[in-house]
């Protein structure tokens, strides 16, 4: 059994800055992290969300860690969840129920889940490996609150989740409130790019491109 950490708090303003980024903007202003897997792909379009992490490794082929971090996750934090990548079904629709019912932001799962259109249905953000209607058991209390190995990342409970439609990305805590910054100015800097786009300037000029090309053919 392992006993699970209450993780760090995350700021609103700065969560809902993060959120509205999005991940590949966290990915660039955190200096190009490296993202999780992108075969962790989520389930519905147009859904994201920032938020802090609770970790959870299963056992092979028994999502008991599972139930136990539904339980013991804080409001608002996204589960984590390192199922070894297994094409088994260790998430389904009593358990976003019960996340649902804990007010739990979310679900990044390394493994399969279930009941797909009752997640769809009910809104809960989940990005997985597989769509799997395997069953798994329920008798390995795995570990929970610790630290996880998610899409190719160790992931620690604490630290805080970007996730969209382009992928899953993960920041330390002690970074957040820099990453916010430079996403923000990154945002803003981008937003200009594009009125000068909409003006008829080029991404070879604004972005300073040519310097790159021997022959420049492009006009």
């Amino acid at each position: 059994m392992t006993r699970s950490r209450e993780p760090a708090e995350l700021d609103e303003a700065l969560r809902a800055q993060l959120q509205a980024a999005g991940t590949a903007t966290v990915h660039e202003a955190a200096g190009r992290i490296p993202l999780l897997d992108p075969a962790l792909r989520p389930l519905q379009q147009g859904v994201s969300l920032a938020a802090v992490a609770f970790t959870a490794e299963c056992g092979i082929n028994d999502n008991l860690a599972v139930h136990r971090a539904v339980a013991a996750a804080p409001k608002g934090s996204v589960l984590v969840v390192d199922a070894g990548g297994d094409a088994g079904g260790y998430w389904g629709g009593i358990l976003t129920e019960a996340a649902l019912a804990r007010g739990l932001a979310g679900l990044v799962m390394d493994g399969g889940v279930r009941d797909v259109a009752s997640i769809r249905a009910l809104g809960f953000p989940v990005w997985s490996r597989h769509v799997a209607a395997r069953g798994v058991e329920k008798t390995q209390p795995g570990k929970i609150g610790e630290s996880a190995r998610c899409g190719g990342i160790a992931i620690s409970t604490g630290m805080v989740i970007v996730a969209d439609d382009d992928g899953v990305v993960a920041v330390d805590i002690s970074r957040v409130e820099e990453v916010s910054a430079a996403a923000s100015a990154r945002t803003e800097r981008e937003a200009a790019l594009i009125g000068r786009l909409r003006g008829g300037e080029l991404t070879l000029d604004l972005l300073d491109l040519r310097r790159h090309i021997v022959d420049d053919g492009d006009r």
